[in-house]
């Protein structure tokens, strides 16, 4: 089975992400602030990296529970700092925090973070049919600068668009990828 170039064949941890999740539309808010997270650590980092430790954020960040992260104390922030099982940055850890707080402003707006993240798109799937994958687009662009505008940290266009693939919003695997022509 042929898979996008970038995945590593022999990682278990890495085909299970490309042939599951990556590129696969979400729109559950749970997950949506997970991978949010998930992208904004990767930020300086390879993706595997995070992968590996994945199920360790979700222990440490309450399984995501935006409305938890939202408010955790500095004690928390203490405890986050010193887990050796997630990455350990505390500019991305706040961050992490203050966004969760924004998260939750825009689910209020929006009615959920998924209307808010679908609607640049009018919630319609975008294909790129090139055979180089850009890292960022006018519509990464646009929503990190509204993501920024209200206030998120480590949400730059390359993290956004990255974000933006691995919530399905975009579909960039590659035409000579079995998921390629996937729905």
């Amino acid at each position: 089975m042929k898979r996008c170039s970038w995945v590593d064949e022999k990682s278990e941890i890495y085909i299970k992400y490309h042939d599951e999740e990556w590129g696969v539309p979400k729109y559950d808010d749970r997950e949506l602030f997970e991978l949010l997270v998930l992208e904004s650590f990767q930020a300086g980092l390879s993706w595997i990296t995070v992968l590996k430790k994945r199920n360790a954020f979700r222990l440490a960040y309450d399984n995501f529970d935006v409305k938890k992260v939202a408010n955790y104390s500095e004690k928390k922030i203490n405890e986050l700092l010193v887990n050796k099982d997630i990455i350990r940055s505390k500019g991305k850890i706040i961050a992490s925090i203050n966004n969760a707080k924004i998260f939750i402003e825009i689910q209020k707006e929006f009615g959920s973070f998924s209307n808010y993240i679908w609607h640049f798109t009018d919630k319609k799937i975008i294909r790129n049919n090139t055979s180089q994958i850009p890292v960022s687009t006018p519509l990464s662009d646009k929503i990190s600068k509204d993501l920024k505008k209200r206030g998120m940290k480590y949400t730059g266009t390359i993290i956004i668009y990255s974000y933006l693939q691995a919530i399905g919003i975009i579909n960039d695997h590659e035409k000579s990828c079995f998921k390629y022509s996937a729905k």
